[in-house]
């Protein structure tokens, strides 16, 4: 069996901490929201700016992503590696339950749609591969919202200037966006109805991997809802899951 490695474990959690913030954040933000020892922080910080992986601003004494993980990034982009491992599964989730499928990463406070698969006969969808949408309207945002820690929601959304509306439905602010996602939590799958795009209505799961922070979705017209929601719940959760397993999941 490998032994984890802590110094490397703690390393990737700050990077990927990191990656979730839209702006540059103190190092004891870091550590409190890791729940790592400052000094190990900045000397973890110290090591992954020596390689470029980081940056700090010495004037408002924040840290952030640096160009060496701009570089790993960007090669990730370019293999497309979830969107390989994703679209056999989502092809099935659509031909299972005849409704268009998406594929969504975290990318700061928006959602950033990597795959979709649209199952005929249905409408277009505002989820084209590349898009970006606010998190916290989404169901795809929402599933993978709930799975974070809740330090990292709250650096993500301080307060209510952080959130923006499209129909004016919608959590609004911090308290009301905890009570979305605690509901999400309970369910075990998130729900969005209308905050998108009037008519229609999105449920997702997230994927249960460690990689990467994603969520599998289904959309429908609210006039051509399925017969048995439920159902359809549960083959986007199957589907997720075998998202996961790919991608090495818990």
């Amino acid at each position: 069996m490998t032994r984890p490695v802590p110094a490397a474990t703690a390393t990737l959690r700050v990077l990927r901490f990191l990656s979730g913030q839209p702006v540059p954040v103190p190092a004891s933000r870091i550590a409190a929201a890791l729940g790592l020892p400052r000094s190990t922080t900045y000397h973890l910080l110290a090591a992954m700016a020596a390689e470029s992986f980081v940056v700090h601003y010495p004037d408002d004494r924040c840290w952030g992503i640096g160009v060496g993980a701009w570089e790993v990034g960007h090669a990730f982009a370019q293999q497309e590696p979830l969107a390989r491992l994703a679209r056999v599964p989502l092809a099935r989730l659509v031909d299972g339950v005849g409704l268009s499928a998406h594929l969504a990463v975290l990318h700061g406070a928006d959602v950033l749609y990597v795959l979709e698969e649209r199952a005929p006969g249905r409408p277009p969808l505002v989820t084209d591969v590349g898009v970006r949408l606010p998190a916290h309207l989404t169901a795809s945002g929402r599933a993978i919202l709930a799975a974070l820690p809740p330090a990292q929601v709250r650096a993500l959304y301080p307060g209510a200037a952080a959130f923006v509306s499209r129909t004016g439905r919608g959590p609004s602010t911090p308290s009301a966006l905890r009570a979305v996602l605690s509901a999400t939590r309970r369910r075990g799958w998130s729900v969005e109805d209308g905050e998108v795009t009037d008519g229609f209505t999105s449920v997702a799961v997230a994927v249960p991997a460690r990689t990467v922070r994603a969520s599998v979705a289904v959309t429908w017209e609210a006039a051509r809802a399925p017969a048995a929601p439920r159902e359809v719940v549960e083959a986007v959760r199957r589907t997720a899951s075998a998202v996961g397993a790919r991608l090495g999941g818990a």
